[in-house]
């Protein structure tokens, strides 16, 4: 099986799309870096401080403001109706939400990524791993040598993981050392509240904790690392089901787009919290946002992608050692 894994690693280092992925996370962490960078400067020229308490105090007045506007939706008044508590809540405990330096851009970049960018840049590696055997003609030397169906994808399935472990391994470094060039790199012993839930009457804080940052981001790699593996299953199972690698990929993208636009429009249609691509916002749920759908929370969402997970890998393994080979 080590022989396995070790010849799948190497085919995936030959075509060199790690180094592809690393450069795309490493020049979006670039933009992404300037842009934060431009949004402090231009707070601190508009408020002629970069004290966090009075730009805190300006962010509940823009709130504020916002929710006294008649053209918002009431999904979106009870959004920012939390978002102002949460706000509060912060400045009443004199606690500073956006602590500056590398590990906060490192937990707001991968609050940001979680459903979109890095499925994204998971499903390039696992939409590849079977179907392009096919493309190449390579699946029948495969499938002939002495070794059984059900090792042979396991392998590449093992592979998919160290892949996808070494893709958020990836995007957290580069984070943390290019964001640190502008913002410091310390801040890892901040304080941030978590626990945060989102009841019917509004936001309930009975149950909020102070974590140290750190604490908090390795909550948040955990968190991005399962949904990774969700998606990445995914798209191996369609590797396995379809022969054409490129047919692969524009299903898994249009689900994943599809999912982000479903995320903010399905409040009204309950039965749309059973797709997964509504649950990839987990991260959401450790800071106290409000959900796509009501009623859901982190241990449902949790529960929903675990079951999309098994099913993909049962059918994944199902149908390879089954399929005909021509």
């Amino acid at each position: 099986m080590s022989k396995l894994i070790q010849n799948e690693m190497m085919k995936l280092i030959a075509k060199k799309r790690l180094v592809v992925i690393a450069l795309i996370i490493g020049v979006l962490v670039l933009l992404f870096t300037y842009a934060q960078y431009k949004q402090v400067e231009t707070q601190r020229e508009k408020l002629g401080t970069s004290d966090w308490r009075t730009i805190l105090q300006q962010q509940i007045v823009d709130t504020t403001n916002r929710l006294s506007s008649s053209r918002l939706s009431d999904e979106w008044k009870k959004q920012l109706q939390i978002s102002l508590q949460q706000q509060q809540y912060y400045l009443d405990h004199d606690i500073n939400p956006s602590e500056p330096g590398a590990p906060t851009f490192m937990r707001i970049f991968l609050e940001n990524s979680i459903d979109l960018f890095i499925p994204l840049m998971v499903m390039v590696i696992a939409s590849d791993l079977v179907s392009s055997e096919h493309s190449l003609g390579s699946i029948k030397l495969l499938l002939t040598r002495p070794v059984k169906r059900w090792k042979v994808l396991l392998s590449k399935y093992i592979t998919l993981c160290l892949a996808v472990s070494l893709i958020i391994a990836i995007t957290g470094i580069l984070s943390y050392l290019i964001s640190g060039l502008v913002f410091g790199y310390k801040g890892w012993g901040a304080p941030i509240l978590t626990g945060f839930n989102v009841t019917d009457t509004g936001l309930n804080t009975t149950d909020v904790k102070l974590l140290s940052l750190w604490k908090f981001l390795l909550m948040d790699f955990g968190l991005v690392w399962f949904v990774a593996i969700v998606v990445g299953t995914l798209s191996f199972m369609l590797s396995v089901l379809i022969r054409s690698t490129a047919a692969g990929m524009g299903v898994m993208l249009a689900a994943l787009i599809s999912g982000a636009i479903l995320s903010n429009m399905v409040s009204s249609w309950e039965s749309a919290k059973y797709f997964f691509m509504v649950n990839l916002r987990l991260t959401d749920y450790m800071k106290g946002s409000a959900p796509p759908i009501e009623g859901m929370d982190l241990s449902f969402s949790m529960m929903v992608l675990f079951i999309w997970w098994a099913v993909a890998l049962l059918v994944s393994f199902a149908v390879f050692t089954k399929k005909d080979v021509y």
